[in-house]
């Protein structure tokens, strides 16, 4: 137990877009803990595409049985795998309205990506994941006129969010409990060209959300609707807490970083107040 604290706190304190790497190092140190840390550790999404849809979708643990991942546009693993675990047929209906749902929504608020969403029985009810992974590529950004072109800017960033809800009727009521768990992982690089400026930004959040909502026996994919409404709150308020965190600490540092010509205008600045209160 002391070993798997240790580890995670290790974890926390590495850079988030390294995180395989330093995954893969500390498991060749403590190989008793690979289930364990495997499990606990949010490691970046991957995507592959399907060979009999053509269709992209999301490797993450929720769908894979060894070493083949499962397709939710096909229901079928990749590599081909005879005894893999399937949802049963009710939860796979749900499955196929909540992947038409989520890439729709993708769609609306990534304007990009790959979206996927799986579907599992667990105790008591059913458990949901849904995963959504955005890369920008390495993109130049324009400088305004004027501007000295060693400073033209290459970026690039990744987002990856996975969510997800575990949902339980409550006895005797035509009422779920849903208990959403979401964390978002954030890589951004910027690299001025022609100078020596490199700034790299990596982080991730963990959220929790619990609703009761209403929800129809005799159609489940009501489900979808409910899971929903949780997921974009939840979104929201993770896009929020970036900004507010990684951004504003970072506007924070810059803005309190001195330089020469700074300080010649604080100085100007005291001069004219000291000489306008004579």
């Amino acid at each position: 137990m002391a070993e798997f604290k240790a580890a995670m706190d290790l974890m926390r304190r590495l850079p988030p877009k390294q995180i395989e790497t330093s995954l893969s190092n500390t498991l060749a140190l403590v190989p008793d803990l690979v289930d364990d840390l495997l499990s606990a550790v949010d490691q970046p999404l991957h995507v592959m595409k399907c060979p009999e849809s053509s269709k992209e979708f999301v490797l993450c643990d929720y769908n894979r049985d060894g070493d083949s991942y499962r397709s939710p546009w096909t229901n079928k693993y990749w590599p081909a795998l005879d005894d893999g675990v399937l949802p049963p047929d009710h939860l796979r209906k749900m499955e196929i309205t909540a992947n038409e749902a989520f890439n729709r929504y993708r769609e609306l608020y990534y304007e990009g990506g790959v979206s996927s969403c799986y579907v599992w029985e667990c105790e008591g009810g059913f458990a949901c994941c849904v995963a959504i992974h955005k890369t920008a590529p390495p993109a130049t950004l324009p400088l305004p006129e004027g501007h000295d072109p060693r400073r033209t800017t290459t970026s690039s960033g990744g987002w990856n969010a996975m969510h997800v809800v575990e949902g339980k009727v409550v006895e005797g009521k035509e009422l779920c409990r849903y208990k959403l768990s979401s964390t978002v992982t954030l890589s951004l690089a910027s690299q001025a060209k022609g100078m020596a400026s490199t700034s790299e930004l990596s982080g991730s959040l963990s959220r929790a959300l619990e609703r009761e909502k209403p929800f129809s026996p005799a159609d489940l994919t009501t489900h979808v609707s409910n899971m929903g409404e949780m997921v974009e709150e939840m979104e929201g308020r993770l896009r929020d807490a970036v900004y507010e965190v990684y951004f504003g600490k970072t506007r924070q540092v810059v803005g309190g970083m001195r330089t020469a010509e700074d300080e010649r205008k604080t100085a100007q600045q005291s001069l004219m107040a000291e000489m306008m209160q004579r």
